[in-house]
């Protein structure tokens, strides 16, 4: 009987994605999967160091896993990911329960790493950050069989004075469109009807390999997979917003009416402290074309508060622009100052005390907007993708096409006989409490002919 894997993952979605291949190959390979620790002859850990919490929560994981090689059956012990293609030597020398290390350009080499921490060596799989890995091989899908992640792209090319990104992941590399459609179209065979793409950056996908942004083409041709019911786009930088990419999600039924786009502060002398490519007026510019070409589209952003050198006027600035953009959905990280990068450097760093009071503000205006926006959509009917039940209730969990998975809010349905998770209804919203809807059901889709059309 082939060992037993119990695999964590941590950090992105696009971390995620790296795990599940990870899977697939593992089960290819004859080896077991388990969700108990405790009985897993291999813990395989895929790690996240993107910011200093991200960074503690990989190494505690570590060391939490690493204990199992005492009071559990675990033989061997693997670092995959960020932390492990960025820290080598400090794993290496500090966390010896640590029996073999496969950074983010290595994850294909999964299974030879394992056999070789099983027959007792140090195995290492570290890659140079730009090579671009794309095994064939089916994923097994974690986020439950109807939703899954397609990622464009690997790596960056920004060089943003905050983020070590281009450092453990590399230069902008756009994954072949062929292998992305035929990625696709496994998934979409498999039962996926959510397919979300992600990328470190979505919107310059195919720059470095056609010579132009070839997102709307991708887009289109996804379109076309049959099965695949809603595309949503996440990590649109907004100064690489086309007027083809606008009119490419306005057009196709498909693609959700929603867009994940960072834009981390309203400033602009802090977004060029940032190496931010962008300034207010064209944040406004490119918000005003998407509300116009796409009236009902839910706008996602993130923001960095306490960034070094801001100022109360930046913080009053900033708390200015999100109370008149009126953001869908909103995020607030404070300055995280990561090693090795311009911003960490920089000599007029903010309390960590002012960060947070910042970051507080800034998401009690965003909470005011957004229970509003909650209201407004009393009466309304929307497409809901069910995704559970309610213990011992009549009330099922779902998302509409405003709310991506993990991160936004949820629609309760009333209903009061059986739906399947994975399954798309007709719902009408009748009350809103705090981020999330209230509905009931109008009308199901039987099957998955329905769905698909």
């Amino acid at each position: 009987m082939r060992e037993k894997i119990h695999f964590v993952s941590l950090g992105c979605d696009k971390n995620l994605v790296d795990s599940e291949v990870m899977l697939g190959l593992l089960r290819e390979e004859g080896f077991s999967l388990t969700d108990d620790e405790t009985e897993a002859d291999v813990i395989v850990v895929n790690t996240c160091c993107f910011i200093g919490d991200a960074k503690e929560e990989s190494i505690n994981t570590l060391l939490e896993m690493g204990q199992l090689k005492e009071t559990g059956k675990c033989k061997a012990l693997i670092a995959c990911g960020c932390l492990a293609q960025r820290y080598a030597d400090e794993i290496r020398a500090e966390i010896p329960e640590v029996d073999a290390l496969v950074g983010t350009t290595a994850f294909d080499r999964i299974v030879p790493a394992i056999k070789e921490a099983l027959a007792g060596k140090r195995a290492e799989e570290i890659r140079d950050i730009n090579a671009l890995p794309v095994p064939k091989v089916r994923r097994v899908n974690t986020t439950g069989g109807y939703t899954s992640y397609l990622i464009i792209a690997e790596g960056c090319d920004k060089h943003c004075t905050y983020c070590i990104i281009p450092k453990i992941r590399g230069d902008y590399r756009s994954v072949p469109m062929e292998h992305l459609l035929e990625e696709a179209r496994g998934l979409a065979e498999a039962g996926v009807s959510e397919l979300i793409l992600v990328a470190q950056e979505t919107t310059v996908y195919g720059v470095d390999l056609y010579g132009k942004k070839c997102l709307p083409e991708l887009l289109h041709k996804l379109c076309e997979i049959p099965g695949l019911r809603w595309i949503r786009i996440l990590y649109a930088y907004p100064e690489e917003i086309t007027d083809e990419l606008i009119e490419t999600m306005a057009k196709e039924e498909k693609i959700c009416h929603y867009l994940d786009m960072p834009i981390q502060h309203a400033s602009d002398r802090i977004l060029r402290r940032m190496a931010r490519r962008t300034n207010q007026e064209e944040l406004r510019t490119i918000v005003g074309k998407l509300r116009a070409a796409m009236p009902d589209i839910a706008l996602r952003t993130t923001l960095i508060t306490g960034f070094p050198g801001e100022t109360q006027e930046d913080q009053e600035e900033l708390y200015h622009f999100v109370n008149e953009m009126e953001f869908d959905r909103l995020g607030v990280f404070t300055y995280s100052a990561e090693e090795n990068t311009p911003a960490a450097e920089m000599s007029d760093q903010i309390p960590e005390e002012v960060k947070a009071a910042r970051r507080d503000e800034i998401m009690e205006l965003q909470q005011e907007i957004a229970f509003e926006a909650a209201e407004a959509m009393i009466g309304r009917e929307l497409d809901v993708l069910i995704e559970g039940k309610l213990p011992d209730e009549d009330v099922y969990l779902g998302r509409t096409y405003k709310d991506a998975p993990g991160v936004d809010g949820y629609i309760f349905v009333d209903c009061d006989h059986e739906l399947l998770s994975g399954q798309f209804v007709r719902a009408r919203v009748y009350e809103a409490k705090d981020y999330d809807l209230m509905g009931v059901i109008v009308e199901e889709e039987e099957n998955e002919d329905e769905s698909a059309e």
